[in-house]
């Protein structure tokens, strides 16, 4: 984005805040913000929302990374760059804690900072909704259609709710605070938490406006972002969890103050237990009301069944709605918005966006780079690629790339060397990239611009979806194949059945679905979680991961039942695509050039004219053309004779991964073993208080943590 959204005005008054944060949960907020400042005018009450909005979008480790990546590398078809090192805090946090909770050293992980700045965004939101509620004019504002102000105090209680919802997600249960000047002290059960929220929501649900609608767009909360928040707190509240059993038989209560009862999935270890409430139906019940609204009408928000961008003007084809929405998000200097974002985050160009810098198609570039460093901490693991997509399915290429940058205008492979920082550990994630940004700022890796889309209309969908299918409702299959078939050319996928099939059941195809939608995105470790699926997806990953490095280390390559094959060796050679294609940056594979070793796989290159930004940059042979990505091409054979007469080389790729067998396959999600597993423990997954939130809120650590520094 060229500016944000924000009102300088705004951060100048309620700069004071600060001087309010020396507690760890200290809630209180500045006295200015009473109903006579809010009152004064639209603008007092708009400028205290937008300063809320700004607390929140400065906390990018949480919405931008995601605790420093830590959903990205947990999951089962997700990885690190790094080599796994057991003692690396990461590591610990990551893998759920494989030398145990108690050996953790709780002030070493990477998620204090986030913890504060959440209920920093609390204090701002409790002071705003308490002079909205204190007011005298507040039942004639929430009375009859969205006004202005009865839409601004919605959002205030939506960015409210969405901060717990993501504190519940990462820390369970934790204090609740909602009055103003008042340090939030001691714990509140998580499902009472969310009770009281999800009602909030519902209550403020009609007197919002939807985008589009008083000239709203999705750079801010609105009534469709509320239905789907509504949705995703149903979904967590009545979703598979680890609990605390120290805290009291009496202590799990919900939010009408009713001890919940639970069915739990494993024996007790640790003073905790994995399990969901009993009563989750009638939470999923509440949840397929507002999301069938969401659905039925939100707005100007757009699901795009088709590519709504024609041919380039070099000939580039593209045809892949899924990947507009990405390519919406580069806007850089422009203020453009996904159309598919029902709630997306501005960042401004030149300041502050960490995508792709840290999550994103990967550079071993510098600052000042062509492009500029972009480390991709998020890899792809590599028998999701290979073998969980369907060839066919156009979120592949546009999600995953086996190429990167050099940082000098050159594309190159991402081998699976662990120790090749930046350009080894494998595919990477390809749905922000640099090359993508028409004017790239690539003096830092903090500059480009690239906007945060913290829900997507094709969420909403594949909730809905989820929820269905969980009720035993017929409509959850059609439901489910308006988001699968978009993916595929002509809107249909011809295999859809035998999809839901090999799943096992819709509702498992609907997860298994959000896995190939939001690869990348930090969804995935918290769709296990929340299914109940986790221990079962740790150890089926290190089975399948550990029996391919094993077949890539006896055969040369691993045959998946889809029919790609993963060799040891490919083999590549640089060519100079602007003078053979008129271009270099690629879109979706033209069909019928499969075998193009440059366009297939699609949407990897390098920006077509980076040497119009920096006159330094490469040209000439700039990309790379690859044979034998898919299947195997043995050395020695005339194929590879023939492949190296022509200018190819032969270059390692699965062969690194025998070398690094304890990263990619068997030290995978390592903290839950087969044995917890056969024993039915409890997955770890929290994170736990630091010393200095547990000596200033009067809250004990759970899990096995430890209560002192």
């Amino acid at each position: 984005m060229k500016k944000t959204l924000y009102n300088i005005l705004a951060i100048a008054i309620f700069l004071s805040i600060s001087a309010c944060s020396e507690s760890y949960l200290n809630t209180t907020s500045p006295s200015i913000v009473d109903k006579d400042f809010v009152f004064s005018s639209e603008e007092s009450a708009r400028n205290a929302l937008y300063y809320g909005y700004q607390t929140f979008h400065n906390n990018q480790s949480l919405h931008s990374v995601g605790f420093f990546w830590t959903p990205i590398w947990g999951s089962d078809i997700e990885d690190a760059q790094d080599a796994y090192s057991e003692g690396s805090p990461g590591c610990q946090e990551k893998t759920f804690y494989p030398s145990g909770t108690s050996n953790y050293n709780i002030n070493s992980g990477e998620g204090t900072e986030v913890f504060t700045m959440c209920y920093s965004t609390i204090a701002v939101c409790n002071s705003l909704i308490n002079a909205f509620e204190e007011s005298d004019k507040f039942q004639e504002i929430m009375t009859g259609e969205a006004n202005t102000m009865s839409d601004i105090y919605g959002q205030a209680v939506a960015l409210r709710a969405t901060q717990y919802y993501e504190l519940i997600r990462w820390y369970g249960d934790v204090p609740h605070s909602l009055k103003a000047g008042e340090q939030a002290k001691g714990l509140t059960s998580r499902f009472a938490i969310l009770d009281y929220h999800i009602q909030k929501l519902r209550e403020v649900e009609p007197h919002m406006f939807r985008v589009g609608e008083s000239g709203h767009r999705a750079d801010v909360m609105n009534r469709t972002y509320v239905q789907g928040l509504i949705g995703r707190l149903c979904l967590l509240d009545g979703g598979y969890n680890t609990r605390r059993t120290d805290l009291g038989a009496d202590f799990y209560l919900s939010g009408d103050g009713k001890k919940l009862t639970f069915e739990d999935w494993s024996v007790e270890k640790d003073h905790a237990v994995y399990g969901r409430r009993t009563d989750w139906q009638s939470l999923y019940k509440i949840a397929g009301e507002y999301l069938q609204a969401a659905v039925s009408n939100h707005g100007n928000i757009k699901l795009h069944l088709t590519d709504p961008r024609s041919k380039g003007t070099s000939g580039q084809e593209y045809g892949n709605p899924f990947q507009y929405a990405f390519q919406q998000m580069h806007g850089g200097e422009e203020e453009t918005l996904a159309d598919e974002s029902v709630y997306e985050i501005p960042m401004e160009f030149n300041n502050g966006s960490q995508r792709p810098g840290y999550i994103g198609r990967p550079s071993s570039g510098s600052n000042g780079g062509t492009p500029c460093i972009g480390c991709g901490q998020d890899r792809v693991q590599v028998w999701f690629y290979y073998g969980g997509y369907d060839p066919l399915d156009l979120r592949r290429d546009a999600s995953v790339s086996v190429t990167g940058s050099d940082g000098i205008g050159h594309e190159q492979i991402q081998s699976f060397n662990r120790s090749d920082w930046g350009k080894g550990c494998g595919p990477g994630t390809n749905k922000w990239d640099w090359n993508r940004i028409l004017h790239p700022n690539c003096s830092s890796y903090g500059n480009s611009g690239i906007n945060v889309s913290y829900m997507r209309i094709s969420e909403i969908y594949l909730m809905l979806a989820e929820i269905q299918a969980a009720l035993g409702e017929s409509t959850a299959k059609s439901t489910l194949a308006i988001i699968h078939n978009r993916n595929f050319r002509g809107g249909m996928d011809p295999n859809f059945n035998n999809f839901i099939a090999k799943c096992g059941s819709v509702w498992d195809a609907v997860i298994q679905e959000r896995a190939f939608e939001f690869l990348g995105e930090g969804v995935r470790r918290f769709d296990l979680i929340r299914t109940g699926k986790l221990p079962k997806a740790c150890v089926q990953d290190r089975q399948i991961m550990t029996a391919i490095v094993d077949g890539v280390a006896a055969n040369g390559f691993y045959q998946f039942e889809n029919g790609n094959q993963l060799p040891a060796y490919i083999w590549t050679k640089m060519v100079d695509a602007k003078s053979e294609y008129g271009y270099r940056l690629t879109t979706t594979t033209p069909k019928g050039k499969e075998e193009d070793p440059v366009l297939y796989p699609g949407w990897r290159g390098q920006h077509d004219s980076w040497e119009s930004i920096v006159p330094t940059a490469a040209t000439g042979k700039t990309n790379i053309a690859i044979k034998g990505l898919f299947k195997y091409i043995a050395p020695g054979t005339a194929e590879a004779l023939a492949l190296q007469v022509d200018g190819y080389e032969q270059t390692p790729w699965a062969v690194d991964m025998v070398k690094y067998k304890d990263s990619y396959a068997t030290k995978l999600l390592a903290g839950y073993t087969d044995a917890d597993y056969a024993a039915k423990n409890p997955p770890i997954y929290l994170l736990p208080f630091t010393y200095n939130v547990l000596t200033t809120s009067h809250i004990t650590n759970g899990y096995g943590f430890k209560q002192t520094q």
